[in-house]
């Protein structure tokens, strides 16, 4: 079994919440559709299956994060990293340039679409950028070759703010936007 895909989702979700609100050593819950959890693993698994890859998985990953905790609602998992979990992750695992400068671009008052494609385009000349009108969001923008991250960024100019949510490329798929 390939847990390389989940653990390192885990690994950037946890990274880029420490960079949005500093790093505490503490419980951090991500929840996961079990489609999401399928593509990570590469399994086509029904609830039952899941609660055992995920019971490998843990296994697996224990030595680095500690004994994560799982649950569901029917297909939404919830995966709870303990604190040696989180503090494994902060002291081992360098923030990733890019990820840090959008968000110090985009916590700061008055930003705008302009100075966020600038950070894509310091890191790469490969940048998607899709004006949108569908409602959800303004603008889809994306690396088109992967580096440094695969995910799709969604962002919403809010007027005096930008806010944005980042996806897989398969899990933003499937939302159908």
């Amino acid at each position: 079994m390939n847990y390389a895909k989940l653990e390192n989702n885990i690994i950037d979700v946890i990274k880029e919440e420490q960079v949005k609100l500093g790093y505490r050593s503490e419980v951090v819950r991500l929840y996961y559709p079990i489609s999401s959890l399928n593509r990570f693993l590469g399994t086509d698994c029904d609830i039952e299956q899941m609660k055992q890859e995920l019971s490998g998985f843990c296994a697996f990953v224990e030595e680095r994060l500690g004994k994560i905790g799982v649950s569901n609602q029917g297909e939404r998992f919830c995966l709870a990293i303990p604190p040696r979990g989180v503090d494994y992750i902060h002291e081992h695992m360098k923030d990733t340039e890019f990820i840090f400068d959008f968000i110090k671009t985009i916590e700061k008052h008055g930003c705008t679409i302009e100075d966020l494609l600038q950070q894509f385009r310091k890191y790469s000349e490969h940048v998607h950028v899709e004006k949108v009108n569908h409602g959800e969001f303004d603008y889809l923008v994306y690396f088109e070759d992967g580096q440094p991250d695969s995910f799709r960024y969604c962002i919403t100019d809010e007027g005096c703010h930008m806010i944005y949510h980042r996806f897989t490329p398969e899990d933003y798929e499937d939302f159908d936007f």
